[in-house]
């Protein structure tokens, strides 16, 4: 993505299901848990690079021994940073107590980080600080092990103003008014509710106070108290959950927006953010890793006893579209494929841009997450050569010559990477002219490999802002001297803001929004913003089944080809000598690439929970009323 956005997190949560001698015994090292949640936030880290954190539980210890550790980080490289500590705490120990290298049963008592369940996130700030304090897990603290709880998850949440004051209502004092904190004092309040229950049984059934803890672990439903938590929660998450006794649980909203998949077999049960990270971290086949379903949630008891339970009633399907386009690591069997179905269905309109000459157009594509969709794209440019030579060589076939056949069979897709990016480069300076000069920089081009007679055509996954494109990408290509420069977006036109977790918060900093807004201006219908913002704010404080997304008709006045059309024009200065055109994918062709991930309201506006409503007039308001505030 040529326009870096912050986006959706990771989480992965490791339950050994053997004492912890058996992976001493069997794969060297009583670390094996820790060694794997290393393996396994490296593998995520395309999903959080702000901050990381680690946490683990040990089971069955005795009074006064420590069974929680935590570690986070906000370090440049969070994840190494996490496991150098820890190491450096292990290290420390051995050094100090050798008699803990060959005794499992000491490292475990005296050692920390090592224990039987372990929680790993990996973290992007799309809202707030990133300070230490902010990353995941979290922990509720409590001495009653079973009111514990750490909690890290990929979510955001719509309502958490009402999430915040219903905790009010019942008398609880959050420390402030964020979703993670609202959602794991919502998930505590019910699970105090639940001991406090259970322990009065107790009681009554004769049992003294120290014969009621591990009972309370027995009796305790992980899932009643995930109904009655998650019951008002709006947005898209993935929620991992570990009680200090040893429970833990993973939770999906109800319209699958955010991912969860699961792998378990006699010796773990895992659960990650993708599934290629349990395939490669633990060598499994792509048919043993379960994708977790919609509403429901992977529930492991202290025991071991694992189940999937239904939360809540699941919605629409609507898991998130941009997972397959570029959020998700491109290893995945399916999302591999997908991308490169949305690259060849872009092909149509690539060449109907070149006017079918190929032999005149270079294709190429912006590092790094595009280069699949690139291949689709170049596999249907081949199709439609192989197709083009066979049509001329049968009309020809009695009076071309073998030089004349070779020729023409020689003809293939010029294929060039034509843009590089520097790493190196940070945008420091943060004075406009100056800053706009670096940033023209970030790119590196290929010379040599371009004539004035070529079209360029260069995919991209996807165009948000269009802030890189304009300012540094068609400039550098401009400098090649194509006859025209074509970029290709694999995702269609970004539209509306996302409020499940990808940082798009705001309306006006969206290409296709200020395209629309400038083809209103250009046809003389500008009122309708004005009549579009009364809309907004008659909604203002209405229940969210009942809100509309009047942001809709900003839109409706225009054909997909004339917006292109127009973010073309704004992306293009008048300084660049080439005929710019930008194409973006069909919204069908996208549900065609992507049948199962139907998730689009970022493109259509059709948002799948009823917050998503409320956001985006707030989002309009905000840029009517000129609020730099976000609309959740």
């Amino acid at each position: 993505m040529s326009d870096a956005i912050k986006h959706e997190c990771g989480i992965a949560l490791i339950r050994l299901l053997k004492p912890l001698e058996y992976y001493k015994e069997k794969y060297g090292s009583a670390f094996y848990g820790v060694n794997k949640m290393y393996l396994m936030m490296e593998k995520q880290h395309n999903r959080g690079q702000d901050g990381a954190g680690f946490a683990s539980i040990k089971l069955d210890t005795k009074p006064g021994e420590r069974y929680i550790s935590r570690v986070r980080s906000i370090a440049q490289q969070p994840i190494q940073d996490i496991f150098s500590q820890i190491n450096e705490r292990v290290n420390k120990e051995f050094s100090l107590h050798p008699e803990y290298q060959n005794n499992v049963a000491l490292q475990k008592k005296h050692i920390p980080y090592i224990g039987e369940l372990l929680l790993g996130h990996v973290r992007y700030g799309t809202f707030g600080k990133n300070s230490v304090e902010s990353v995941h897990p979290f922990l509720r603290q409590n001495n009653w092990m079973h009111r514990n709880l750490i909690v890290a998850g990929n979510f955001n949440m719509t309502n958490v103003t009402e999430l915040f004051n219903n905790l009010v209502e019942i008398g609880q004092h959050p420390k402030e008014k964020a979703d993670t904190i609202t959602v794991m004092e919502k998930i505590g309040h019910f699970l105090d509710d639940a001991v406090s229950k259970i322990y009065k049984d107790l009681k009554k059934e004769g049992y003294s106070k120290i014969e009621c803890s591990p009972l309370i672990a027995e009796r305790l439903k992980i899932s009643k108290i995930l109904k009655r938590a998650a019951k008002n929660w709006d947005g898209g998450y993935a929620m991992a959950g570990l009680l200090g006794h040893g429970d833990s649980f993973v939770l999906r909203d109800p319209a699958g927006i955010r991912p969860a998949y699961y792998y378990k077999d006699d010796e773990v049960v895992v659960v990650a953010s993708e599934r290629p990270v349990i395939q490669t971290v633990f060598n499994v086949p792509f048919e043993e890793v379960v994708e977790l379903a919609p509403g429901n949630a992977i529930i492991i008891k202290k025991s071991g006893f694992t189940e999937i339970k239904q939360i809540l009633e699941p919605l629409e399907r609507k898991a998130c579209s941009f997972e397959r386009i570029y959020f998700s690591r491109g290893s995945d069997a399916e999302i591999y494929q997908e991308r490169k179905e949305l690259g060849r269905l872009l092909m149509p309109k690539v060449l109907e841009a070149i006017d079918n000459d190929t032999k005149n157009t270079v294709f190429s594509y912006i590092p790094n997450t595009a280069e699949t969709s690139f291949f689709g794209m170049i596999d249907t440019v081949e199709e439609h050569l192989n197709h083009k030579k066979t049509e001329v060589i049968l009309r020809g076939k009695r009076s071309l010559s073998a030089e004349k056949v070779e020729e023409i069979l020689s003809e293939r897709p010029r294929i060039e990477k034509i843009a590089i990016k520097d790493v190196k480069l940070r945008t420091f300076i943060t004075e406009d002219s100056s800053r706009d000069d670096l940033v023209a920089h970030v790119y590196d081009i290929t010379y040599g490999v371009i004539k004035p007679s070529d079209n360029l055509v260069i995919i991209d996954d996807s165009i948000v802002r269009g802030t890189t494109l304009k300012k540094s990408i068609i400039k550098m290509m401009d400098r090649l001297n194509p006859k025209k420069i074509i970029v290709v977006s694999s995702a269609p036109q970004i539209r509306y803001p996302d409020c499940y977790g990808i940082d798009m918060a705001n309306l006006e900093s969206l290409i296709a929004f200020r395209a629309a807004l400038e083809l209103l201006r250009d046809s003389g219908k500008y009122n309708l913003v004005d009549e579009v913002y009364q809309k907004c704010i008659t909604q203002v404080g209405m229940k969210d089944k009942n809100v509309q997304n009047y942001v809709k008709e900003i839109y409706d006045s225009f054909s997909d080809d004339e917006i292109s059309d127009k973010i073309s024009e704004l992306l293009s200065d008048e300084d660049v000598k080439a005929e710019v055109k930008i194409i973006f994918q069909p919204v069908k062709n996208l549900h065609k690439a992507c049948p199962n991930n139907l998730g689009d309201w970022y493109f259509t506006g059709d948002y799948p929970t009823p917050g998503g409503n409320r956001v985006v007039n707030k989002a309009f308001i905000n840029f009517y009323e000129g609020n730099k505030e976000r609309a959740y």
